[in-house]
């Protein structure tokens, strides 16, 4: 299995204006906030440009909607599509259909990303107007009081209050606490609701895989809970072709919940974040089961009949399983290097 196949994949799903449709399947032909968040960590440490051109992008997506983000810092958004929206056409622009639009997670991974990437030296800032933009989400956050927030999570399903949507503005808020201005305050408020909610997901989801960023890549919780979260979703969601979203999920499910092919290298890569080596190498075969040849990873196996659904390739599926296979190799090349 090559690896830098995985990257090839990638480059196909690369648009012109810098940004990744999530898949080229006629269903996905778009462009998700979240997806190209994750997309593009492969890139994190590199010297492509694939990063910072995919962030250039986003940046420049919400100029386009800045008279938006204005109003909504400083009122709060009454109607889904007065959300920043989280899909948009491949040329960044918003799609009229009606969509679950509330979720503060793309938000927050995007802050995220961006003081990730500065830390880095990834050259994401431009000009003090990226800076500003900067700023405008994080009050965009605050109007939303983010922390008692009822979202559509990242499922972009039944609006309530979601641990994961939680967590991820508490990572971007931090990640970007040095560029711009944010109140401690803020912060601690996000991760107040925390504490009160994990390990949980939600009031209705005992567990969910959404969690599991929250272990990777934003490390925002300490080790005992990142050991729940992990042990959870292992213990109640995984599968045998990827791991389930969450009990009882309808999206293709035929007879039994989907099996989302990303989860298994999530789960390897969040072990090896909890320095559970052994337990990590255990998803190496995992996720070398489900990646075919030419490393076009689907979005899931359809619950109950154990067929791809037609999102083949997914990138954030390439993607994670590509950064858990990589860094496994490079951990497996250090040790005998060791010896």
């Amino acid at each position: 299995m090559k690896l830098n196949d995985a990257l090839d994949v990638l480059d196909r799903m690369r648009l012109p204006n810098g940004a990744y449709t999530a898949s080229i399947s006629q269903d996905y032909n778009y462009v998700w906030i979240r997806d190209v968040v994750y997309t593009v960590l492969p890139f994190l440490q590199s010297p492509s440009e694939r990063y910072e051109k995919a962030y250039h992008a986003l940046f420049d997506l919400f100029k386009t909607y800045e008279w938006k983000i204005d109003i909504h810092r400083e009122k709060k958004p009454m109607y889904l599509f007065e959300h920043i929206h989280s899909r948009y056409s491949t040329e960044l622009k918003e799609i009229s259909q009606e969509w679950g639009h509330a979720q503060n997670d793309a938000l927050g991974a995007f802050l995220w990303g961006v003081g990730e990437g500065i830390r880095q030296g990834q050259k994401i800032i431009r000009d003090e107007k990226d800076l500003l933009m900067v700023q405008k989400l994080v009050d965009y956050l605050e109007c939303l009081q983010y922390w008692e927030a009822h979202d559509n999570g990242m499922w972009e399903e039944n609006i309530e209050l979601h641990a994961s949507s939680v967590g991820a503005c508490v990572a971007g808020l931090h990640s970007v606490k040095m560029l711009v201005n944010v109140n401690d305050e803020l912060i601690q408020k996000g991760e107040e609701t925390l504490r009160f909610l994990l390990p949980r997901e939600s009031i209705t989801k005992e567990t969910d895989l959404a969690l599991l960023s929250l272990v990777y890549p934003y490390r925002i919780v300490d080790r005992k809970t990142a050991l729940k979260i992990v042990e959870m979703v292992s213990e109640k969601l995984e599968r045998t072709n990827g791991v389930i979203r969450y009990a009882y999920d309808q999206y293709y499910n035929e007879g039994s919940e989907a099996e989302w092919c990303f989860g298994l290298p999530w789960l390897g890569l969040c072990y090896f974040e909890l320095g559970m080596y052994e337990k990590a190498y255990e998803y190496v075969m995992k996720t070398e089961r489900i990646i075919p040849d030419n490393w076009e990873i689907p979005e899931l196996y359809i619950g109950g009949i154990n067929v791809p659904n037609g999102n083949t390739p997914l990138a954030w599926s390439v993607s994670l399983s590509y950064l858990f296979l990589n860094r496994m190799s490079m951990s497996s090349n250090q040790l005998m290097g060791n010896n």
